[in-house]
């Protein structure tokens, strides 16, 4: 599980990672963890700070970016990655890595996709809202990376146990679910029901809130 805090949202722009942590789960348990704040040299804006509580002061006396950037990839090594809008993580992951000539092909799969189709009665999709939603734990202040990291972790580790329940298929992991995120919310009940056939298990309607 990753999570980014930045200087805005587009390194395209010229934002820059803040603040990175990354939980490793196996078997719904966390078995590690990597967290460090990072500096690039560029200020923080103010509402930026409002969000996340990361002030410039606090960057300044933070490792440069190059050095945990490389402990990170190190971290990752060949892991999947599951992040919350995945797509705002990932550019940032590519783009500090793209300037240390490191290159990660890591897939990424994405909870806020997932919970499109697999909660659709849900009145947001925000990682807040969802934890809320579904009585996971929550691990502290949001907008900080460990703690939404830890949540993004809670998150997946749930919407596995509900497809699995729902579907009966067995092994619910990274594969299936980044394809279940590129499948359009109406088609989603069907793919999973083939899916479930084609291991030999009874299928169920998915849980829709």
């Amino acid at each position: 599980m990753l999570d980014f805090e930045t200087t805005g949202l587009s390194p395209a722009m010229g934002d820059r990672a803040t603040e990175i942590a990354i939980v490793l789960v196996r078997d719904g348990h966390v078995v590690d963890r990597y967290q460090s704040l990072m500096n690039a040299g560029c200020r923080i804006p103010g509402e930026v700070t409002a969000l996340t509580g990361i002030t410039n002061a606090m960057i300044a006396a933070a490792p440069p970016v190059a050095e945990v950037m490389r402990q990170a990839a190190q971290f990752v090594g060949v892991h999947p990655v599951v992040a919350h809008n995945a797509a705002f993580d990932r550019r940032f992951w590519q783009a500090e890595l793209e300037r240390l000539d490191i290159r990660s092909a890591s897939a990424f799969a994405c909870t806020l996709l997932l919970a499109r189709r697999l909660y659709p009665k849900s009145h947001n999709h925000r990682l807040s809202t969802l934890v809320q939603m579904l009585g996971l734990p929550q691990a502290g202040r949001a907008h900080r990376a460990m703690a939404d990291a830890e949540m993004t972790g809670h998150l997946w580790c749930r919407i596995r146990t509900d497809v699995c329940d729902a579907y009966a298929i067995r092994d619910v992991g990274h594969a299936l679910l980044t394809r279940v995120q590129t499948t359009s919310r109406t088609q989603v009940p069907r793919f999973l029901r083939e899916t479930a056939r084609a291991g030999g298990a009874d299928a169920a309607f998915i849980p829709t809130t």
